[in-house]
């Protein structure tokens, strides 16, 4: 007897099959004839694994256009109007945003979340907020919190101390910014700081950075040098890495390598990256995308990451990781099947790697979150960015949707829609 079956699913590598899930877990994955609490005919639609993301910013999410707009468009004018932001907003006001923003995320299937949380604020106020979002959500998602020194670890006067007291009240990642310091020995010098602090803890390591048009930050390369040195492989992340976008192809060359040598992930963050990055420049004008299928090459694990909604930095966003993929695809000129098939990997399996999810997955004892979408496979999936018709967290069926409309079918084909699951 389970709880409930899924029949007839398809899952990403094409398989069709049924899965069977018991106090939370996934028990039985094949042909099943077997008595079921509820059962839920996937009828060949797809069948994956929960999305995940692995950067985000829980804090200032739904804040945009308080207490003004980011006139600009900068990283820099959104670092400063989220300044003003924290002078104002209470903790009630961040714990109603998160828990709003984490019901978006798990009717779409988003079911894992890391969030960067600013550590320069003396009451530590995002903290507090987040660790209770954190406890509200935790039968759903899978909630990481990132200390992060939004002002610089050295910059800010007192961002060191509360980065270490935020970590002693069960922050579970060290995060920091480089390239926000004052000079780029400090900005070294910070990156040194925080793996040390992250080995003493055993804990991991997310950095934003080298989010920077400028070729010479090169915060990635002491990033790889420090997991080294304190034995931090597999354990440590790059975010953005923006700066790779216009470093010279030679350095580069010897870059990638170490980068995969020191088992670094790389979190590029591509709604924000391209609305952000290359805004000092005129034509031909740089969108900030990181080098993602050439780390890819080098066997670095890279993901997608959504980053905001919604926020001082970026005024749209739906917590949807199919359309962070989607725009990743496109900037990062990802076309033929394969690399189309891959970008789907990277928001489902390759960031749960990076978010050391243990029991991620469609497998035997894996947790038992999954969605299932309207399409036949994962190119259809992004391409669509299909509608989630039911979404399973934990063994516990909490979001369900409709069919997408027949109008968005290929036009001249109307009933591409509902013929499309016996098109191999």
């Amino acid at each position: 007897m389970f709880d409930i079956i899924v029949k007839g699913g398809t899952l990403p590598d094409g398989r069709i099959t049924d899965i069977g899930i018991e106090a939370g877990r996934i028990k039985a994955i094949g042909s099943l004839d077997a008595d079921a609490g509820e059962v839920i005919d996937a009828a060949g639609d797809l069948v994956a694994p929960p999305f995940v993301d692995p950067h985000f910013h829980l804090d200032a999410t739904q804040s945009y256009g308080t207490p003004r707009i980011n006139a600009s468009g900068t990283l820099l004018e959104g670092i400063g109007l989220w300044g003003e932001l924290k002078e104002v907003m209470t903790v009630g006001d961040m714990v109603s945003r998160a828990l709003t923003y984490c019901d978006w995320a798990a009717s779409m299937g988003l079911l894992a979340i890391r969030s960067h949380v600013d550590t320069c604020d003396d009451s530590l106020k995002g903290v507090e907020a987040m660790l209770h979002v954190k406890d509200e959500v935790k039968d759903y998602i899978d909630l990481q919190l990132v200390a992060f020194p939004q002002d610089g670890l050295y910059r800010d006067p007192t961002a060191r101390a509360n980065t270490i007291r935020a970590l002693d009240m069960g922050i579970d990642v060290v995060g920091g910014i480089p390239h926000f310091e004052r000079t780029m020995a400090d900005g070294a010098a910070s990156v040194r700081d925080l793996c040390e602090m992250a080995a003493a803890r055993g804990l991991r390591v997310d950095m934003h950075c080298d989010e920077s048009d400028d070729p010479m930050s090169r915060h990635i390369e002491t990033l790889t040098y420090e997991t080294q040195r304190l034995g931090l492989q597999g354990r440590v992340n790059g975010s953005h890495l923006t700066s790779m976008h216009s470093m010279d192809n030679y350095y580069v060359s010897k870059l990638l390598p170490l980068i995969a040598e020191a088992e670094v992930s790389a979190v590029p963050n591509p709604l924000i990256n391209i609305m952000i990055q290359g805004r000092q420049d005129t034509f031909p004008k740089r969108r900030g995308m990181t080098r993602v299928k050439e780390m890819q090459a080098h066997g670095i694990t890279v993901g997608w990451g959504q980053d905001c909604v919604l926020d001082p930095w970026y005024s749209l966003g739906t917590a949807d990781m199919l359309d962070v993929a989607f725009m990743g695809m496109h900037v990062a000129q990802m076309s033929s099947p394969e690399e189309m098939a891959r970008c789907f990997d990277m928001v489902t399996h390759q960031n749960a790697a990076i978010m050391g999810l243990g029991d991620y997955g469609l497998h035997i004892g894996a947790a038992a979150s999954l969605v299932i979408l309207d399409a036949a496979n994962p190119i259809e999936a992004l391409r669509l960015r299909a509608a989630r018709l039911c979404v399973i967290a934990k063994g516990r069926v909490i979001s369900r949707a409709p069919r997408m409309d027949a109008a968005l079918a290929i036009p001249g084909r109307p009933d591409t829609v509902r013929r499309r699951h016996k098109v191999q």
